[in-house]
């Protein structure tokens, strides 16, 4: 025969305490059956924002897994490490050596970005701090090796192309195998020793002088040339005139207005000239 302890609780009611310390395990357990459940589901739930990736690790492995942005479900026991694969921008400014060994400041800006195909393998070998650990030493070490093979005044004038040209190839060769995409190199600024961009710019100023009065020079030229070809032509012209101008021509000539003043209806007074020229005198009355 068994017997069950009770009591009775403030209301009068009696309470089975057996009972009551067989539910509460069952209690306990299903809540934290219930909790282990949710923290489960949340772990498996893994989101990737635009412009990134995600990497997946199990237990500190990379297991070479790459997620394309959105949500995706995993196994609660791997982790998401969420890379950009945005394109961005390290703007650099380094005090370099040109040529000839004078102190030149370039101001840079690299437009690069991560491989998604290789995030993984930059994820494992290099981590989520690539930029510090490969990029800005590379793209230093690139910016000396391109001031060094040029001279300062063709890096102020003539050769910024050419120098970020360079440092562009440099950092492709360099970055291209470990999975960084290199898009462009921009040279925002190059700053030379006062003395020599002094100097620079009065040899760019004297050149431009010399251009201007070369212009003026030839502008004088020409305009001589046609001033000799304007009074060769009037030369030309008098003397052809002048050929066919004869006196029985000139006499002819006087005749012919002789006759139309004596036509014309206005009063006048015509005095025919002496026999040397032929030409009539004509006087007006008062």
């Amino acid at each position: 025969m068994t017997f069950s302890r009770g009591g009775t609780g403030s209301d009068g009611q009696y309470i089975d305490l057996a009972r009551a310390r067989r539910w509460l395990p069952g209690s306990l357990g299903a809540l934290a059956a219930f909790v282990l459940a949710g923290i489960l589901a949340v772990t498996s739930v893994a989101y990737v924002p635009a412009g990134h990736v995600g990497v997946l690790t199990l237990f500190g492995r990379v297991t070479g897994e790459v997620l394309p942005e959105g949500t995706h479900f995993i196994s609660p026991f791997k982790t998401n490490n969420r890379l950009p694969v945005r394109t961005r921008e390290l703007k650099e400014t380094a005090s370099v050596p040109s040529e000839e060994g004078l102190i030149v400041t370039l101001d840079t800006s690299l437009l690069y970005r991560l491989d998604a195909q290789k995030a993984a393998e930059v994820y494992q070998k290099i981590g989520p701090n690539y930029v510090d650990v490969v990029i800005e030493p590379n793209l230093r070490s690139a910016i000396r090796a391109a001031t060094a093979a040029h001279n300062a005044n063709a890096l102020y004038t003539g050769a910024r192309e050419e120098v970020a040209q360079q440092i562009q190839r440099d950092l492709v060769a360099q970055l291209a195998p470990r999975g960084i995409i290199v898009e462009n190199i921009l040279l925002r600024d190059i700053q030379l020793p006062p003395m020599l961009k002094s100097s620079i710019e009065a040899k760019q100023q004297a050149e431009q002088d010399a251009l201007r009065m070369t212009f003026i020079l030839q502008k004088e030229k020409q305009e001589a040339e046609r001033k000799r070809i304007e009074a060769q032509g009037i030369a030309d012209f008098q003397r052809i005139v002048a050929q066919g101008i004869s006196a029985q021509l000139l006499e002819w000539k006087g005749i012919e207005a002789t006759e139309k003043l004596a036509q014309s209806t206005n009063a006048k007074v015509i005095m025919i000239g002496s026999a040397r020229t032929g030409l009539p005198l004509i006087f007006e009355p008062k």
